[in-house]
């Protein structure tokens, strides 16, 4: 059976990665909270009838291009968050001859844990 993945990573690697996936989470959770205002902004200009461009559209536009440049390093990747909000990430790997998930987050200090790529987070399994 040919691998989903074209990109696996050994635990090493993966923990190699974590300083810049920690800085990538905290880089998303800033913007997607600046997006939450931007678009309570928004929502009130829309219910005042007010004009609905110009500075707070263009802010709102800039923020979501910053969401989709630090995304596209998790893509570029093959690094996937699984939940923003916890930091779950998953690495492809191959363990035992299987494509797996290593999986961490947020709060964990190495990558020390896996699960396959049907059962998830509740499957996870320690390394």
């Amino acid at each position: 059976m040919a691998n989903q993945f074209s990109r696996h990573y050994t635990r090493e690697e993966a923990t190699a990665l974590l300083p810049q996936v920690r800085e990538w989470l905290q880089q998303l959770d800033v913007l997607r909270a600046s997006l939450r205002k931007h678009d309570q902004r928004i929502e009130s200009l829309l219910d005042a009838g007010t004009d609905r461009g110009g500075p707070t559209v263009n802010d709102w536009v800039r923020t979501m291009a910053d969401i989709q440049h630090v995304l596209d390093e998790f893509r570029r990747r093959e690094i996937f968050i699984k939940d923003p909000d916890r930091g779950l990430i998953d690495f492809p790997a191959i363990i035992g001859g299987r494509e797996v998930f290593l999986c961490w987050q947020s709060g964990e200090g190495d990558v020390e844990y896996w699960h396959d790529l049907e059962s998830g987070y509740g499957g996870r399994e320690p390394l």
